[in-house]
Formats: C-alpha cells, sequence, structure tokens
C-alpha cells in the first residue's frame, strides 16, 4: 500500500500531516505535482514532478495507482479514475470519495461548471478551515490503523 497525492494544490497542512503518517507506520507517500516539491528526507517520502500540461499530474497518478492504494485528492475525475483502479481516495478536507457517491459528484460537478461557462457566479469553496484538517488527520489515523485489504469499503 502506498498513498499517492495530487500535490499541487494540496494544503501544506495535509502534506506535513502525511509526511509524519509516513514516518509513524513506514508507508511510502509519493507527491505528484507540475512543480518542484520540497520534501523532508525520509527513504519513505518522495516527490514526482511530471511535466506542465493539462491533467499531467492526474494521469501519472492514475498510472501509480494500485488497488488498496490511498490516493489524496479533491479532483472528482481523478477521485473517480483512482476508484476505477481499486483505490481509496480522500479528499483534504477529510471526505471519502467512494464508488456510491462518485457519480452524483461529477454529475454536481458538471452542473456547475455548465452555470459558470453560463456566466453565473457560483462561487467556490469554502477556505481550508482548522475543523477541516481535524477531519482529514481523523479519517488518515482510521484508515492506516485498519489498513483495509483491498476491495473494501472504508
Amino acid at each position: 500500500m502506498q498513498i499517492l497525492v495530487d500535490a499541487d494544490a494540496c494544503p501544506v497542512v495535509v502534506k506535513e500531516m502525511l509526511f509524519r503518517a509516513a514516518q509513524r507506520v513506514e508507508v511510502c507517500v509519493t507527491l505528484v505535482a507540475n512543480k518542484y516539491m520540497r520534501t523532508p528526507p525520509s527513504r519513505f517520502i518522495k516527490a514526482l514532478q511530471v511535466p506542465a500540461g493539462f491533467d499531467a499530474a492526474d494521469d501519472r497518478i492514475v498510472e501509480l495507482a494500485s488497488s488498496g492504494d490511498l490516493v489524496i485528492t479533491a479532483d472528482i475525475p481523478l477521485a473517480a479514475a483512482a476508484l476505477e483502479k481499486g483505490a481509496y481516495v480522500l479528499d483534504p478536507r477529510g471526505n471519502w470519495f467512494s464508488r456510491e457517491n462518485i457519480q452524483e459528484r461529477l454529475t454536481m460537478r458538471e452542473v456547475m461548471d455548465q452555470l459558470r461557462g453560463s456566466g453565473i457566479d457560483t462561487g467556490g469553496p469554502a477556505p481550508y478551515a482548522a475543523q477541516d484538517s481535524k477531519a482529514f488527520a481523523a479519517q488518515l489515523d482510521r484508515f492506516l490503523a485498519r489498513r483495509p485489504s483491498p476491495g473494501t469499503t472504508v
């Protein structure tokens, strides 16, 4: 099991939690981004820089993901692709993507894109807050403590 991180938009506090978790439970954490990422020295932590380009980081994460891996992303299409590979997917706010909720999230994303395309201001996500950080930490700890077998629901 490895943890793959969609690192370009991942909050720093989430990356720091993942770095500590990598050391604590000795699991490989890989940050994938379009830009250079600094990581602490550790045999469990690495960064992959992909070429600039639409979905280049997402495509690399999907390529690397295997059944039972954990993918950290807020990107809904990436989450859907990772779920198809049998990975678990957690967003930085502590919410799980699942086979049961991914279609609804994809549909809502498409509706919001259509509204924005027609000129309607749909706002954006709420600022990342301490409660989001706590929720993520709790879900990550729970996942790592159980380390589910591939194919089981979190």
